[in-house]
């Protein structure tokens, strides 16, 4: 892991590290080939988040059809100041932190003389996103410390840095983009690096009409639609292929006997996929998908599984008036 201390601005200084392989790492490469040459074929969700998907889905969250990120910060204002009444010489860290939005309700909660304690960890496989974030954190909150990790949070707990308790962050229900047994043996790892006294904020999305599941991935402006399709434009990058995205259709939908939204590519027309990668062409028929994304759902006993899997004690769950999502705090 490499600690480099970066100049944003004249006045701001944060420390990065980087976790993550060289960007044509073999291992990425590899992990795509497996995908496409499956059947069916898919394509690990991480590929999103490169700067214009990060972008994108900064974007997304702001769609009037995304429900999850604006009940997530009512609840959190509404919560805020029960989560962080004894945060003091605490590290919080965000795990996909994306943009600052959610943690900037926490710190905004806490008095100043507080927030000069506490040291801000984001971890999040695009650079850009934390640089940005560190940057507009920094300007608000100037007694607040930084260290980003550029970092896969299913591969590096283990790297996050400090002495002091921590306050893991977990929002946006991006576990549901795990499969069951991913989920489990993320949150066991959790709950393995945490020592007592550390908390954990895990944010999910909870089963509901479907109509509004499907709305929510499925928005009239396009924004998801574009952000499914760039993720081909990543897969060029990394393993030399010749997609172009424009020849598939945005495919959003609810499994409800998974309890999950999946998120797909639909080729247009028949396609051959060449590689430098690959000995042959990959060929999708016309209506052939490419799986891009799952977003599990969650019912009121699945917070007492977490619980009762991981050992840590549910002290409190945050929910909006509609039941639409929750916010777990959970104990070391």
């Amino acid at each position: 892991m490499d600690n480099t201390d970066i100049l944003i601005a004249p006045e701001i200084k944060i420390t990065l590290s980087n976790c993550l392989p060289p960007a044509d790492s073999s291992e990425m490469t590899a992990d795509i080939i497996t995908g496409l040459t499956s059947l069916p074929p898919y394509i690990p969700s991480r590929f999103f988040y490169d700067k214009r998907g990060s972008a994108l889905f900064e974007e997304i969250t702001r769609l009037p059809e995304y429900y999850p990120a604006r009940t997530e910060k009512e609840i959190l204002s509404d919560s805020a100041s029960r989560i962080i009444n004894d945060i003091e010489y605490a590290d919080i860290v965000e795990l996909g932190s994306g943009d600052c939005s959610k943690i900037s309700i926490l710190l905004d909660a806490m008095p100043p003389g507080r927030r000069r304690s506490v040291k801000y960890i984001p971890v999040d496989v695009s650079r850009s996103a934390i640089l940005k974030s560190a940057e507009t954190l920094s300007r608000k909150y100037p007694e607040i410390s930084i260290h980003g990790m550029l970092a896969d949070f299913l591969k590096h707990l283990g790297d996050i840095p400090g002495e002091n308790r921590k306050i893991i962050c977990f929002f946006g229900s991006t576990i549901g983009n795990l499969d069951p047994v991913q989920t489990s043996r993320f949150l066991l790892n959790i709950s393995s690096e945490m020592r007592e006294g550390d908390q954990l904020l895990l944010g999910l999305d909870m089963v509901k009409d479907i109509r509004v599941l499907e709305d929510a991935y499925n928005d009239t402006q396009g924004v998801t639609a574009a952000f499914n399709r760039n993720i081909l434009n990543v897969v060029n990058r990394y393993a030399k292929t010749n997609f172009d995205p424009l020849l598939f259709d945005h495919l959003a939908f609810y499994n409800k006997t998974e309890s999950r939204i999946e998120m797909h590519l639909k080729a247009m027309e028949g396609l051959d996929i060449a590689s430098e990668y690959l000995p042959d062409p990959v060929h999708f028929e016309k209506g052939e998908t490419i799986h891009t994304e799952n977003s599990r759902k969650f019912t009121a006993r699945n917070t007492g599984e977490i619980s009762e899997l991981t050992g840590l004690k549910l002290y409190e769950v945050y929910s909006d008036n509609r039941r639409w999502f929750s916010l777990l705090h959970l104990i070391k």
